[in-house]
Order: C-alpha cells, then sequence, then structure tokens
C-alpha cells in the first residue's frame, strides 16, 4: 500500500500507500555518516519536506552507522531476505520511468543515487507488499496486473473532506523469480488480496484479504494451500508480521465502535475504500487466539514490526502530533505495558522498520534529508541495545 499531503492526519502515508507525486531526483552531500545533530524545526509538513541536511538526530541512541540507500521517489515497505544479504522494496521513482509502484530487489551495501535497482515485477498495473520467500531466490507480492496493464487511478478528493486509501479489488499475491519472472500465483479469489508476509519459519503466510466481505486476516502455508480465517471483527486487519519465532502475528487494525463509525467504515469498504486514521494495535497468535489490542495511543498507529527478543514491538505513531504529523518510530512492550519509547525524531515521517533476521540492522522509510523536495528514502542503520 503508501504520501502526497499531510493535511489529513495519516496523509503523509499516500506517498507511501499509493502512487507518489512526480518530484526530480536531488543530489545529495551525505550518504554514509554518523554525524548528529540538534533536531530543528526546518519542515514542511504539507509537502512532506524535511529542510535539514540530516540523517541522524541526536535522540536516535538505539541507531549508529545510519546509510541513506535510495535518493530520489517513493521508496517504502522494504525488507529483509533470509541471509540479509538484500532488501526487496516497493518504489515509484519516475527518474527511473517508475510512474506506479513496482517491486525492485535492493543491494543495502549500496547507494543508489544515480544506479537503478532491478525491477523484479512485470512492470504493469500496481504493487504492493513483497517479502522474500525461504531460500531467497523468490519473492512474494501482490498485483493489481490481471485485472488491468495501467496503474488504477487513485481515489478523487472527497468533498466531505475524508482522507481514504483505495482497496483495489484487481490486487492478489502471486511469486516471482528474482529475473522478474511469475513462478506462481497463491490467491485468485474475487477482491483484495494482498499485504502478505512471511513466517520466520518459512512454513505460513499471512495476508489481509476481502474474500468474505471484510478486511480480515488470513494464514495459508507456503504453497499458498490451508487457508484459514483468523480474525473476524469488523475493521480493516493488516499489515501483520510474525513474531521471531513464527508463533504469533503482530497486526494494527481501525475497529470501528459507534453507530456512526460502523456506518462510514462499511460504505466507504461499499466504495473500496478505507480511512486510516484511526488504528491501533494487535498481537494474536497464528491462529487469530489470545486476540489483545497492545496499543490504546489513538491516531494512527502502524507498520509494526517485532523486536529480535519476541518481547517488544516497534511501529510508526503520530499520536504525539497534534496537527497528524509527525511520524516516529515507537517501541512498545508486546503486552502493551509499561513506557512507551520514542526511537526515531524526523520532524515529518519515519516508517516501515524492520529488523534483520541477525538482529543487528534496522531498515526504515524516511522523508529526512530530502532537502525541501517530497522523496521518502530507505536508510537502514545498526541497532544498538
Amino acid at each position: 500500500m503508501k504520501i502526497k499531503n499531510i493535511i489529513g492526519i495519516v496523509a503523509l502515508s499516500s506517498l507511501l500507500v499509493n502512487c507518489g507525486n512526480e518530484s526530480e531526483k536531488k543530489e545529495h552531500k551525505h550518504e554514509n555518516h554518523d554525524e548528529k545533530h540538534e533536531h530543528k524545526d526546518s519542515t514542511d509538513y504539507h509537502s512532506g519536506a524535511t529542510k535539514a541536511d540530516e540523517i541522524h538526530y541526536k535522540q536516535e541512541k538505539h541507531l549508529t552507522n545510519i546509510k541513506q540507500i535510495t535518493f530520489g521517489g517513493d521508496n517504502a515497505e522494504a525488507y529483509w531476505s533470509f541471509d540479509d544479504s538484500k532488501l526487496v522494496s516497493q518504489i515509484t521513482n519516475p527518474a527511473w520511468g517508475i510512474e506506479c509502484d513496482q517491486i525492485f530487489i535492493v543491494d543495502p551495501t549500496k547507494t543508489y543515487r544515480h544506479d537503478t535497482a532491478k525491477m523484479v515485477s512485470t512492470g504493469k498495473g500496481r504493487t504492493t507488499c513483497s517479502y522474500f520467500m525461504p531460500g531467497d531466490s523468490t519473492v512474494l507480492y501482490a498485483s493489481t496486473h490481471l485485472g488491468n496493464d495501467a496503474c488504477p487511478p487513485k481515489p478523487e478528493k472527497r468533498e466531505d473532506g475524508k482522507y481514504v486509501w483505495p482497496i483495489y479489488p484487481d490486487f492478489d499475491i502471486f511469486v516471482a523469480d528474482l529475473e522478474g519472472n511469475i513462478v506462481k500465483q497463491l490467491t485468485d479469489e474475487e477482491g483484495y488480496d494482498a499485504e502478505g508476509t512471511v513466517s520466520p519459519n518459512g512454513d505460513k503466510i499471512v495476508f489481509t484479504s476481502t474474500r468474505t466481505g471484510d478486511l480480515e486476516l488470513f494464514t495459508m502455508d507456503i504453497d499458498g494451500s490451508n487457508v484459514k480465517q483468523i480474525t473476524f471483527e469488523l475493521g480493516y486487519d493488516g499489515g501483520a508480521f510474525f513474531s521471531p519465532d513464527g508463533t504469533k502475528l503482530i497486526f494494527r487494525s481501525s475497529r470501528p465502535q459507534t453507530d456512526e463509525e460502523i456506518k462510514e467504515y462499511k460504505d466507504l469498504l461499499e466504495q473500496g475504500l478505507v480511512k486510516p486514521t484511526d488504528m491501533e494495535l494487535y498481537v494474536c497468535n497464528i491462529d487469530g487466539s489470545d486476540l489483545k489490542q497492545i496499543t490504546h495511543l489513538g491516531g494512527a498507529n502502524w507498520a509494526p514490526f517485532y523486536h529480535p527478543s519476541g518481547e517488544k514491538i516497534i511501529f510508526s505513531s503520530n499520536h504525539a502530533s497534534e496537527k497528524g504529523f509527525p511520524f516516529n518510530l515507537y517501541m512498545v512492550n508486546e503486552d502493551g505495558t509499561g513506557e512507551i519509547e520514542q526511537i526515531t525524531y524526523d520532524g515529518v515521517f519515519d516508517s516501515f522498520p524492520m529488523f534483520s533476521y541477525d538482529g543487528k540492522k534496522l531498515i526504515f522509510s524516511s522523508n529526512r534529508n530530502n532537502h525541501g523536495g517530497h522523496d521518502t528514502n530507505l536508510f537502514v542503520a545498526d541497532w544498538v541495545e
């Protein structure tokens, strides 16, 4: 899914959930350093610009040796290969001739200032939510290309001013090799099938689907068989990831409660839309049992991922923001107890964190160091406890 306008509460995430705006690829002065600066109020929330040339704020004590990997476009949802040598990411970058999200293999040891990463999706339709399969020779991702080769349209600006995400019914989940050849289609049900991620054990996939009439979580075996629905309450259940031992799931959900909220949710879903401005985090076992809400923060709490210990969750949130921005990364205990710790401090946007399988590195997307432009780039850092 992924920031074109951050006037709304979660509008910053539209660059990273939908096709991003066109922006020129900028030259950058810093590629890899550990300089720490005081955070300045040098941001433009309406454009997504972070005007200060900073990639590491001094408050970010858990991060060191931060390296900027991409330099232009909208780069989001980068996830590690099982051997931690590669990343797979969805990217929109007009400078690469990519106007609508496609899937690329990214080398975390390189910087893509002038080079282009290798595309492994078809180049047709819109893609989202890629993840390495066991063995690192294939990746899964969702794509709309079977419905139409063209990029599906973005929702028009609404008269009621509501900020919405599209739920494209043409999304299905595919497996492709690293040459871009589709080797298997994992879903073929009517409606939305996307947001797939893979268990560290290599045996299960979790994904979101509308096949039962609502946006629910499902699991399937790694070959696409044995599909099971695991959430059943009304609301947008999505963005799920497995715990390090593969026994639990962390995800975010909207879960409308009042009659007005329920009506709004159902009405929008009937139009193929959701409003992602109120989302909290939930944990459950992989069969859906022992479901617990672990945040009650208000605002948009999303993009969660397990800490390597399995005892904490890192996630993106704007709960501390009065105007819906910035989004920063935070850490919370898996059971929701204790104080929430702020991890990142960009003035506009930090999201999509994933720890490497060895627990030593963190990849994330950020608007830091974009020199007054609109770009959301990939950054990798060494993790310090």
